[in-house]
């Protein structure tokens, strides 16, 4: 039977950040991962170049049942410690919005880093290994390989992976949520939390793109690829950020970011132009100089000619303004916004970036990730019920708790 120290699940952002930090410590390290490469999601985010971090990191920018139990270790492990490490691979990095930082080449380049640091650090990265089960005791001695998974106490647990029985003291789950499962994301950690009698709380795709009701979806279905400035609020939040048309509904980052505080059922109001203050007195200062102009003249000012056109042939705002009364005006200003639809619905986890919801905080210690239940159990990333709006900080919650936990197993 292999031995080892600390066993890790999951060879993501969390589980490779964990499984250095502890083999700096002298820790004899396993990464287990049942996909054929390590840190997919890593490779993938940002467009290929990874928003590794932001460097404006609080609590605040993060969703949780319990919105205190992040605060610890995002002080603990701030955005200019992973900084301070990527510069000292080398990697050079960009910061393409006010705290976003990222690679100025490839993702690739934090994944090496990250691989990098483990094999300095002597853990030990085994991918295309599935856990099918985490014992009690050693399979022979008496144990059902196909028991739930409980623990040994001082004497650890003990996996079985690909027809091997490995043992180990300290065990830390790192496997991630329910988002794009294509990359291999699963519902393993909520399993293991089940099996040891944690709760798990109800999950659902976060900073993903809305779908439409067949109404919307039919006169902006037409502008897909068309991108805007918009001011997106929902839940009691917003965001003024980018939106994206697409062919299936609405994206782009304010999209994206209200999708975490929207319910089903409920509407998501859009400021069209967030930039303009008084719409209204806009509007009658050109019925005064261009009188004959017309609303969608005037909105070629602040969208593209497809867009304008688009909004005002669906709003019918048609004919010169100087046919416009002052209520007429007030009610295209009031349109712009706040135009309010109902999504359908959202594309799921098929493309949302995170999982909302998942392992609750009150059964795990802030500070080492241990449950409270189970010694030598840790879990830590996605998995827990803690998730970061876009711009990075979902990395950064990776790197925090991974490294919180592995200076305590």
């Amino acid at each position: 039977m292999q031995q080892y120290d600390v066993v890790v699940i999951g060879a993501g952002a969390a589980g490779l950040m964990c499984a250095a930090s502890a083999g700096y410590r002298g820790r004899s390290v396993l990464v287990l991962d049942h996909a054929n490469k390590a840190g997919k999601k890593i490779l993938m985010s940002g467009g290929g170049r990874c928003n590794f971090t932001n460097l404006n990191t609080t609590p605040d920018h993060f969703v949780s049942a319990n919105p205190h139990f992040c605060k610890s270790a995002l002080h603990r492990y701030s955005p200019w410690h992973f900084v301070e490490m990527v510069e000292r691979h080398g990697v050079g990095h960009v910061e393409k919005a006010p705290g976003q930082l990222f690679c100025d080449t490839s993702s690739k380049a934090i994944l090496q880093v990250l691989l990098t640091e483990c094999e300095w650090a002597g853990a030990e990265v085994r991918l295309k290994t599935s856990v099918t089960h985490i014992n009690n005791r050693p399979v022979g001695e008496g144990a059902d390989s196909g028991a739930s998974s409980q623990a040994l106490g001082d004497d650890g647990f003990v996996l079985r992976a690909e027809g091997e029985s490995i043992r180990c003291d300290k065990l830390v789950i790192a496997s991630g949520g329910l988002s794009i499962p294509t990359l291999g994301a699963g519902p393993f950690a909520y399993r293991v939390a089940e099996q040891f009698g944690l709760r798990v709380l109800p999950t659902r795709a976060g900073l993903v793109p809305f779908t439409l009701q067949p109404a919307d979806k039919e006169w902006l279905a037409a502008l897909s690829g068309v991108s805007a400035e918009v001011r997106a609020e929902a839940g009691g939040r917003a965001f003024a950020e980018p939106m994206l048309i697409t062919h299936r509904g609405l994206s782009g980052p304010a999209m994206l970011q209200v999708s975490s505080f929207w319910s089903p059922g409920e509407a998501v109001t859009v400021d069209w132009l967030p930039a303009l203050a008084d719409p209204l007195a806009a509007l009658r200062e050109a019925r005064k100089a261009q009188p004959a102009a017309g609303v969608e003249k005037w909105l070629r000012g602040f969208f593209s000619q497809r867009l304008a056109a688009a909004l005002a042939e669906h709003f019918g705002w048609s004919g010169p303004l100087q046919h416009y009364s002052n209520e007429a005006l007030a009610e295209i200003a009031s349109v712009l916004k706040g135009w309010r639809f109902k999504p359908s619905g959202t594309e799921g986890y098929r493309t949302a970036e995170v999982t909302l919801g998942g392992i609750d905080t009150d059964a795990v210690s802030s500070k080492t990730f241990e449950v409270k239940s189970v010694p030598g159990l840790y879990f830590i990333g996605e998995a827990l019920d803690v998730t970061g709006e876009l711009g990075g900080f979902n990395f950064q919650w990776a790197w925090a708790s991974g490294w919180c936990a592995g200076q305590a197993v």
